[in-house]
């Protein structure tokens, strides 16, 4: 063990108290920072994969008209969007979109208000007509199914599937039948499926019908409302949006646009969260500073001795800095050790949240970035707590302290 370190174990053991309470304070800090930092990301992350599991990643809708050419005493303008709200030929548009290489699958849909009528109740509703096997390949559909069955739906052509939260409005289950009102006609569809995305804006509203039978509804025949894609790598949602739409000349909108302040919201609450936790690991670098400074004050005459012994002021300075440093290193290890405990508790508290999305239980991410972060705040605390009183001892000088003029 080198002689620095051996006395700065010494020196450490004159205030075992003041140092395991700073020492208690950055593992605490550390540990709720990466619990609070694994919470906040994972509420996202869930909440991104519930929004493009329901909605897509990307977004076709309008056919952006050409630019207008300049001319006399006419300014030209940049791309104007048609104001018909339809894509007129989405069968030729989807096979486009698809030949990018991120795209996964493409789904038109038919969208449109309506009524919808149970035995006793009715309620506001939107239609979304859909190909079931293209919207599966697009959608968590599939896996979002609480009562009835997807085959029933494929095999009966006045089929429906109803979110959650109108099928209890409507006192619906599966098997039953309902009426639709719309442009002044009234027809009969069957709830094959109650579906469940957690979302309750699109529980409460959505009911899917064949595309076939939609467009027949609505009186748009061989139209969609917007075509809803998939991606193999949803971050690159915005540039494939830009690339598509130059290709396609149709508005293209990624979900990270359509979710923009959603997602400020949960970034807003990452750093106000990573913000008051670090507060815990400054307190216990104060504390640390000031036991530091105390032990200068009181081992003057050991710095003296060790000055008269040859020992350098860089010698001074590193025995106080090895003081930050084992106490850094133990409370960076048992925080880390506390936090991923932490973690895994949380992990398993029940919970019940229906709004935004769905869950039964706490989410949490597991990343090492947390983790790295939490010891890297706690690192620059402690650096800066030991450093001011290591500077002040290597200042020191025995014939100061021997006269007792040191300062």
């Amino acid at each position: 063990m080198p002689p620095n370190l051996r006395i700065a174990l010494r020196f450490l053991t004159a205030r075992k108290r003041s140092m395991l309470m700073s020492l208690a304070g950055i593992v605490f800090g550390v540990g709720f920072f990466i619990v609070t930092q694994a919470q906040t990301s994972g509420f996202e992350d869930f909440f991104i994969r519930t929004i493009l599991g329901t909605n897509g990643a990307l977004r076709v809708e309008y056919r952006i008209a050409a630019p207008m050419v300049a001319g006399a005493g006419v300014a030209s303008s940049g791309p104007r969007i048609s104001s018909d709200g339809d894509i007129q030929d989405p069968e030729r548009v989807a096979a486009a979109v698809r030949q990018f290489e991120n795209v996964t699958g493409v789904s038109a849909i038919l969208q449109s208000g309506v009524n919808a009528v149970g035995g006793v109740t009715a309620s506001p509703a939107r239609v979304f007509g859909v190909n079931l096997d293209d919207h599966l390949a697009v959608t968590d559909l599939a896996r979002q199914i609480l009562r009835g069955d997807l085959d029933d739906y494929r095999r009966t052509p006045n089929g429906a599937l109803l979110g959650n939260v109108l099928a209890g409005w409507l006192q619906l289950e599966a098997g039953d039948t309902f009426t639709i009102e719309t442009r002044g006609q009234t027809r009969r569809y069957r709830v094959s499926a109650i579906y469940e995305t957690g979302i309750r804006d699109i529980d409460k509203e959505r009911i899917y019908l064949h595309l076939a039978e939609a467009r027949s509804l609505l009186q748009r025949p061989g139209a969609a409302s917007y075509l809803q894609v998939a991606l193999h790598d949803p971050s690159r949602a915005r540039e494939d949006a830009a690339q598509i739409q130059g290709v396609i000349q149709h508005t293209v909108s990624s979900w990270q646009q359509r979710e923009k302040t959603w997602l400020e919201v949960f970034r807003a609450l990452r750093f106000s969260s990573a913000l008051t936790v670090s507060t815990i690991i400054l307190v216990a670098g104060l504390g640390m500073f000031n036991t530091l400074a105390m032990l200068v004050l009181e081992k003057t005459k050991e710095i003296a001795i060790l000055r008269s012994m040859g020992y350098t002021r860089r010698d001074i300075a590193r025995i106080f800095l090895w003081q930050g440093a084992l106490v850094f290193v133990g409370g960076a290890t048992l925080g880390s050790l506390f936090g991923a405990a932490a973690t895994w508790g949380v992990a398993h508290l029940p919970i019940h949240i229906r709004g935004v999305f769905s869950t039964d239980s706490f989410m949490v991410t597991w990343s090492p970035w947390h983790y790295a972060a939490a010891v890297g705040t706690s690192a620059v605390v402690v650096l800066v707590a030991s450093y001011l009183p290591a500077r002040r001892a290597a200042r020191l000088e025995p014939g100061d302290i021997v006269r007792g003029t040191a300062q």
